[in-house]
C-alpha cells in the first residue's frame, strides 16, 4: 500500500495530467511554495501562485509525459518531451496537502533524467 505522501503526488500528478486547476488548488495546502531553478519562473508563495506555476511549467502538455518517480528518495515528478527531461520535481507533503515543490528545469541538472530510446 502506498503511503500517505505517494498517495498525495500521485493526486497532484493526476490534477496537472488533467490540467484542472480546481483539483491541482485543492491538493496545495494554503501557505505552499515553490521554487524554480531556472527557465525564468520566479518562486511562487500560496496556493494559488503555485497552482499557476505549475500548470504552465508542468500541466496539460499533450507533447510531454508526467510520471510519478522517487526524487531524492521520495516521490516526486518527472516531466519528459521525446524521452527527454524537461522538469523534475521533489516535492514535500504534511498530511494530505503538498507544502514545498523544487522544480528543476535547468537543461545542465537534467542529463541523468532522459530516457534512451
Amino acid at each position: 500500500m502506498l503511503d500517505r505522501h505517494d498517495q498525495v503526488v500521485r493526486r497532484f500528478a493526476e490534477a496537472c495530467r488533467r490540467g484542472d486547476v480546481t483539483a491541482l488548488a485543492a491538493v496545495l495546502d494554503v501557505d505552499a511554495v515553490a521554487t524554480c531553478d531556472g527557465g525564468g519562473a520566479a518562486p511562487a508563495h500560496g496556493a494559488g501562485d503555485v497552482a499557476r506555476l505549475v500548470m504552465t511549467s508542468l500541466c496539460g502538455r499533450a507533447d510531454a509525459e508526467l510520471t510519478v518517480e522517487s526524487v531524492n528518495g521520495r516521490a516526486g515528478l518527472a516531466l519528459r518531451r521525446a524521452s527527454r527531461a524537461v522538469a523534475v520535481v521533489g516535492i514535500e507533503t504534511a498530511g494530505s496537502k503538498v507544502t514545498t515543490l523544487w522544480i528543476v528545469l535547468n537543461p545542465a541538472k537534467l542529463g541523468g533524467w532522459h530516457r534512451r530510446r
